[in-house]
């Protein structure tokens, strides 16, 4: 997120690579071990990366009042704030909007403690390539023009919307943060999140399959090969 006087930034997105799975009963065993750290984690990761033109589009900031601070870098907005950069929009009641000497801004949106339901701080984001959007929900959201990371703190939610009306995913926690560079998602639990269903305010995830979503029109169908190896019934 830029301030009032934006400057485009440049970086590269780094290319994840999918190591081979061995086909063998211990290789099996460790797969679904990784899977089950990975889900206590509250951690999963889409496809695609956030829209890549954003960074250089310009910031657009509507409130009721503003403040500007030259020596600190720090512009404060207060009141029904809304603040667009591309495809990303923040709706907060408070946003301050930091620049470091490199010229990467930094915005720190809030609302009132303990702010429900449409009261709450909300952040929008576009997928590339996809006609899918990232949003999200909390007391506190904080955005990385750096780094392309966003920080949802207190009772946040974050989903995966096909166009701007179908959900796909859902994931609430007390802390989400979305890293917009590789489209990958971390979720903790908290106190916050606590309810009476939920009384370790753990959290919860509601993930479509893949093969209902959108995906990109590129590459062929993987053929389904039965295995030569696995054998027996799974123990239960």
């Amino acid at each position: 997120m830029n301030e009032s006087l934006p400057r485009p930034e440049s970086g590269s997105l780094r290319t994840a690579h999918a190591g081979r799975v061995s086909r063998s009963g211990g290789a099996v065993r460790a797969a679904f071990a990784a899977l089950a750290a990975a889900l206590s984690l509250g951690a999963f990761a889409p496809a695609a990366h956030a829209e890549r033109a954003d960074k250089d589009k310009p910031l657009n900031i509507e409130a009721d009042n503003m403040t500007y601070d030259d020596l600190k870098q720090q512009t404060v907005f207060i009141g029904h704030v809304v603040a667009t950069k591309g495809t990303i929009l923040i709706k907060a009641d408070r946003l301050v909007v930091t620049q470091d000497p490199q010229g990467y801004q930094y915005a720190v949106g809030t609302v009132p403690a303990g702010s429900t339901g449409d009261k709450l701080a909300y952040f929008r984001q576009k997928r590339e390539g996809l006609n899918e959007y990232v949003d999200g929900t909390a007391e506190r959201i904080d955005y990385d023009g750096k780094q392309d990371l966003t920080t949802l703190t207190t009772n946040a939610t974050v989903r995966r919307l096909q166009g701007l009306s179908t959900l796909m995913d859902t994931v609430h926690g007390s802390v989400i943060t979305y890293d917009g560079q590789n489209d990958f998602y971390t979720a903790k639990s908290g106190k916050d999140v606590a309810g009476p269903g939920n009384p370790g305010g753990r959290v919860r995830a509601t993930l479509s399959p893949r093969n209902g979503g959108a995906q990109p029109l590129t590459g062929a169908s993987a053929p389904l090969v039965p295995s030569n190896s696995l054998q027996g019934t799974p123990q239960q």
